[in-house]
């Protein structure tokens, strides 16, 4: 390796390390912002919000290494042309295109990694993160009694507070009604009221401990509202009430319904970002062919609602043309309210038909847009990683043309194409999952849009093009209005 290598390739990686550092935790921050209704109020440790952080980290890189490689790319060429390293390359007869060749072949080998990435480590760290996500977010809020309001999740138990002192334990006014959760009985049939008391968790925390004073338990037993009698003829008592007085009274309850309980991860496994290539190839086969026996079976089901059928192979009956007359007249005096049966059955039947043709257009139609689903995300794991190669496209010759190096230019240039390539990504991916065009278009359209802009830039790059100077302009301008004043 020369030295013109080195200098260029240690130039590149540091930016390049800071800027998908930087992308990644922004896409986190996006998806903590987004989630964070589902992360309060659940007791969840540092280790799963560890482990939630790290799967969709993973997630991120493949968006994240084209933002990095062209900004880094863009700073590197940026600085060598604003400290003049790369006037004096071309003064001792290296041309720019030499001096690209080094990045080149990184980003080479980063658009392989990508590839790799997003089809190895992206579906289990898709599969890992959404699992989790999903289970976090069918949790139970923790445990939080607020002054003045029954508080129901607590499986069995209403419960509420006249006021919670600074330490959190101690309780004043407690109100606590009992619910049956198993047999056939419903309702309030206990209810305890005491003047204070203390609230805490065991060791484990799989109990939860309320230490009760200076209070009653009022129970009811028996059926309440149901008036019966005895063979005598008397009113037979149908529910009984008991009162307890206590002046200490422990109640102890069940934590077991909160906390995040893992879900098996293979309920996951249909959706196509947990899937791999060949995977994908696979399973998007098997969908065509499902959508063609569809297809098929609906043709078949259709057939119940046409009163005549004729079959294909056979040739049509020779109906005898009826000439109008006044005979018709006399044929619909002679049974009027047959006609207006055969009128309310031919609207039945067309309106059974119309119902049946539009659920079935629905069913192929969503199925189709499942095909196009998996096509689209096979057709990502190859558009990404060859997204990274036309960023350094874009990246390196812009550099070489600004001559700007740190975050200032770089950072706005990058912005600008990053988010082009976002929305035409985007733009793509809905047109193909909508079926408004071939599935391949909208996958390979950003790529196909900014492939010539990289190419142009390298061009303009070349030839020392001064596209961004402001003198270029300015003179073209002045130039133009000489022309204008001339022709007037």
């Amino acid at each position: 390796m020369k030295k013109v290598d080195k200098l260029v390739i240690k130039s590149f990686w540091g930016p390049f390390v800071l800027t998908l550092c930087v992308v990644i935790f922004i896409f986190l921050m996006r998806l903590l912002m987004f989630y964070v209704d589902q992360f309060v109020s659940k007791d969840i440790n540092l280790a799963t919000f560890g482990q939630i952080l790290f799967y969709f980290s993973l997630n991120t890189v493949p968006v994240a290494l084209p933002l990095a490689v062209l900004l880094s790319s863009l700073m590197t060429y940026g600085n060598l042309g604003e400290y003049f390293e790369l006037t004096a390359l071309k003064s001792a007869g290296i041309s720019l295109t030499r001096a690209m060749q080094p990045l080149l072949i990184v980003a080479i080998g980063i658009s392989l990694f990508s590839f790799w990435f997003n089809n190895k480590v992206a579906p289990w760290a898709n599969l890992k993160g959404y699992s989790l996500l999903y289970d976090i977010k069918t949790a139970k809020a923790s445990l939080n009694l607020k002054e003045g309001i029954f508080y129901n999740d607590l499986p069995g138990y209403s419960i509420k507070v006249d006021k919670k002192m600074p330490d959190g334990v101690t309780l004043k006014g407690l109100v606590i009604y009992k619910h049956p959760t198993t047999g056939i009985e419903t309702g309030n049939r206990e209810i305890i009221l005491a003047d204070s008391g203390k609230m805490y968790t065991d060791a484990d925390k799989t109990y939860l401990v309320f230490e009760l004073y200076d209070g009653n338990d009022y129970q009811e037993y028996g059926e309440p509202g149901r008036v019966s009698y005895t063979s005598t003829g008397t009113l037979a008592q149908p529910a009984q009430f008991l009162r307890n007085a206590f002046h200490h009274y422990k109640l102890v309850v069940s934590l077991e319904s909160f906390g995040i309980k893992r879900t098996d991860e293979d309920q996951f496994q249909y959706h196509e970002y947990m899937k791999n290539l060949s995977q994908l190839v696979s399973q998007t086969d098997s969908l065509k062919k499902d959508l063609k026996q569809s297809s098929l079976s609906v043709a078949g089901t259709s057939r119940q609602y046409f009163t005549y059928q004729f079959k294909s192979d056979a040739a049509p009956p020779q109906v005898k043309k009826v000439e109008a007359g006044t005979w018709v007249d006399s044929v619909l005096a002679k049974h009027p309210f047959r006609l207006m049966e055969l009128k309310q059955t031919a609207l039945g039947q067309a309106q059974n038909l119309l119902s049946h043709a539009s659920s079935n257009v629905s069913y192929l139609i969503e199925k189709e847009k499942t095909v196009f689903r998996y096509e689209l995300e096979t057709h990502h794991k190859f558009t990404q990683a060859i997204s990274v190669f036309i960023m350094f496209l874009i990246g390196a010759p812009l550099g070489a043309i600004i001559r700007k190096g740190g975050f200032g230019l770089p950072v706005l240039v990058s912005i600008i194409f990053f988010i082009l390539l976002y929305v035409l990504t985007l733009t793509g991916d809905k047109y193909a999952k909508d079926g408004l065009v071939w599935v391949p278009v909208g996958a390979w359209m950003a790529n196909v849009v900014l492939f010539p802009i990289g190419l142009y830039f390298m061009r303009q790059a070349r030839h020392d093009s001064r596209l961004f100077d402001k003198d270029v302009y300015t003179i073209a301008l002045e130039r133009l209005k000489k022309r204008l004043m001339k022709a007037v």
